[in-house]
């Protein structure tokens, strides 16, 4: 298939004037815009300020995240992730990663060995999932065929390295033992 001369449109960029060239009008709205906030916020206190929330944080917590859905309140906060365990206190994963799959960040690594109880095929020898990296979607919580990884409504997770923050199956069945009478989001 050939295009003809006829259809084809040429677009030229349009000519700039002197001060254009210059920047100097975008430079004074853009000085403009940063005046305007700065007049507006001087001497107003930020939490009376709609949807703008100042927490001294570790001091103050921020608890208030409900948002209304439909009539009901629910949060949509998604915090540390956990590992959960079925009625015989064994990991509930099976190893079939589909968190890993559905994951866009990629920091979810699983690997699977043979299961030692007959009521599964596989179950994760290793589950590993890197908390810097996470974009905290839920993806993996959604993909989740047998309700294994859930994400709480902790935010509080600090390391002062990078591997601290590299979550293993044991920190992460940790964190649901520590949060197990509590419902995720």
């Amino acid at each position: 298939m050939t295009i003809r001369d006829e259809d084809i449109i040429q677009i030229r960029a349009p000519r700039l004037g002197v001060g254009e060239q210059l920047f100097i009008p975008a430079i004074f709205k853009g000085l403009g815009t940063t005046f305007r906030h700065l007049f507006e916020n001087v001497g107003r206190d930020g939490k009376q300020k709609k949807n703008i929330y100042v927490v001294q944080y570790p001091e103050e917590k921020r608890d208030d995240r409900p948002v209304l859905e439909g009539g009901q309140e629910r949060s949509t906060f998604r915090g540390v992730h956990r590992l959960n365990k079925d009625e015989d206190g064994r990991v509930r994963c099976v190893a079939c990663f589909m968190c890993s799959t559905a994951c866009p960040a990629n920091c979810i690594h699983i690997v699977a060995e043979a299961s030692p109880w007959p009521d599964r095929e596989k179950y994760p020898k290793q589950f590993d999932i890197d908390e810097l990296r996470c974009i905290f979607c839920g993806m993996c919580e959604e993909a989740c065929p047998c309700d294994a990884i859930e994400l709480t409504p902790h935010y509080e997770i600090t390391g002062l390295s990078r591997q601290e923050l590299i979550f293993d199956k044991s920190k992460l069945l940790e964190v649901y033992d520590r949060t197990v009478g509590e419902k995720p989001m």
